[in-house]
């Protein structure tokens, strides 16, 4: 029978799942600023008749464009990160789940001082080298994240 390595184990600090969102009211604000301004744009391009024909269908590509930039924009303002103690999970546009067991890797990507901003992101791999990337935009889950990346590196030595 063949083995492989053992399973990555983590229990967040306080044994209770730790959750919150994935992006910062910063992040959310300037998203909701950039959806309303292209609308905004597209609605004043298109009272003054410069989209193009019905049959050349010029409005349809722009309708298009803001239908996928408002359904990513809602997937920002809902959009939550919770570890528990069997893996790490993220409601997004498609929702993310990554099991401790079989995880291989995991870096904490952040530009300090700019938290508020940029929500730091956890990289993460599997022994088999799918990988994911969770966003967390409270202390609670960057710590548990940095907690997590320091315990999986010295679980796997690397």
């Amino acid at each position: 029978m063949l083995t492989g390595p053992a399973p990555f184990r983590f229990t967040p600090g306080q044994g209770a799942p730790v959750e919150g969102p994935a992006f910062s009211p910063a992040f959310k604000l300037i998203a909701t600023v950039i959806v309303a301004a292209c609308a905004l744009g597209l609605l004043q391009a298109w009272r003054a008749g410069s989209l193009g024909s019905a049959r050349t269908g010029g409005l349809g590509w722009f309708i298009a464009g803001m239908v996928l930039m408002g359904w990513t924009w809602i997937a920002i303002l809902r959009s939550r990160t919770r570890i528990d103690g069997k893996g790490l999970y993220q409601h997004w546009i498609w929702d993310k789940h990554m099991d401790f067991d079989d995880l291989a890797y995991g870096k904490l990507i952040r530009v300090r001082g700019l938290d508020w901003l940029i929500a730091p992101r956890l990289y993460v791999r599997t022994l088999m080298g799918k990988f994911t990337v969770f966003y967390g935009a409270t202390p609670a889950l960057v710590a548990e994240f940095e907690r997590m990346v320091v315990e999986l590196r010295q679980f796997r030595k690397l």
